[in-house]
């Protein structure tokens, strides 16, 4: 089993690429301490010192370590977990209780709120996955797009000037009524 490992601009986020697609259908994020009882990937992952967050995309995961933490044991030691996990699972990773959250949320989305997302996918959401990351809609109030960045743009230097001079420059364009994008945290 081979796993390409890149740095991403974050320099505490590597990106993991398996040398198949992930049977996924969309991206997770879980942080350290999040209830993973039901899940031995990621359970067996966060028992290695020093990660605290991982992103799992259809053709990728990014793990983000702590700052103490090196990436010269964490690398090893995390493509080795991985591969052996994917090998021997055939590439699947399953999440049925996060999907029928996800569906709920998108069949409440107003119209605005439904465009945004629109853009997000095809235009920002490739270039995001490039780079270890992730971004998604979280919800639109008074002119504010609110936008959750995850995985290596998740405290990503250069993600705060691609949040402003791209993505909101971007959706300012078709959607005059959008005066502001900001991300949150709160995943």
């Amino acid at each position: 089993m081979f796993i390409n490992v890149e740095e991403t601009p974050n320099p505490e986020t590597y990106k993991f690429l398996p040398e198949k697609p992930l049977g996924l259908d969309r991206s997770y994020i879980f942080k350290r301490g999040d209830d993973l009882r039901n899940n031995v990937f990621l359970k067996n992952l966060f028992d290695i010192e020093g990660v605290e967050s991982i992103l799992l995309d259809s053709n990728f995961i990014s793990v983000t370590k702590e700052k103490k933490a090196s990436w010269e044991v964490l690398r090893t030691i995390l493509t080795t977990k991985i591969g052996t996990f994917l090998e021997k699972n055939n590439f699947e990773i399953s999440f049925e209780n996060q999907n029928k959250k996800i569906e709920k949320q998108e069949n409440s989305l107003s119209k605005i709120e439904k465009q945004i997302c629109d853009l997000l996918e095809p235009r920002v959401k490739p270039v995001v996955a490039g780079h270890g990351g992730e971004i998604s809609f979280h919800s639109f109030k008074e002119g504010i797009g609110y936008l959750e960045l995850k995985g290596s743009c998740a405290g990503c230097p250069s993600s705060t000037a691609t949040l402003k001079m791209g993505i909101e420059n971007m959706l300012k364009h078709y959607h005059k009524e959008i005066k502001e994008v900001v991300e949150v945290t709160n995943y």
